[in-house]
């Protein structure tokens, strides 16, 4: 893996991975410049264990600098609430709630696949790739990408 190329290999791919999460492009901007430095500053790390795949590695860096600046703003909106000695919450922020919720839900879910389902879950919605490039990624055919796709949606359905 060429260290001077991660960004271009893989910036896209994070960046969309963390819009779905923020539904913020700014944010999404910003915690994907960040995800790259935390990922430059450890990778030795995914080197060292070298148990996943390097785009998974990457999401989970993403997930956690995401969580990160969940933890902040949380922090923030007390501590204005606190000064302010007044309730801050509002429509907006109850319905960012509710959306934040379905996201953790399906994430939840799909972290509950199978290693190959999850992959191609990712792949094909935050990554955007079609079941060709899924199939040529993981070293599989076109059909079985497109196949273990449809069998990953059957499953995160079937508990609704």
């Amino acid at each position: 893996m060429d260290k001077d190329n991660i960004y271009q290999d893989y910036g896209d791919f994070i960046f969309k991975y963390l819009l779905t999460l923020t539904n913020n492009l700014d944010l999404a901007e910003e915690l994907t410049q960040e995800t790259f430095y935390q990922a430059i500053k450890s990778i030795n790390n995914f080197y060292d264990n070298g148990t996943a795949k390097f785009s998974t590695w990457l999401c989970a860096i993403a997930k956690n600098v995401w969580l990160q600046e969940l933890n902040r703003k949380d922090k923030n909106l007390q501590l204005k609430e606190s000064l302010q000695g007044e309730n801050i919450a509002s429509y907006d922020l109850e319905d960012d709630y509710i959306k934040n919720e379905d996201k953790v839900m399906f994430f939840k879910k799909a972290h509950q696949l199978s290693e190959d389902k999850r992959e191609i879950l990712y792949l094909r919605l935050l990554g955007d790739l079609s079941f060709k490039e899924i199939g040529s990624v993981l070293e599989k055919s076109e059909n079985w990408a497109r196949v273990t796709f449809y069998r990953a949606k059957l499953e995160l359905r079937k508990d609704e």
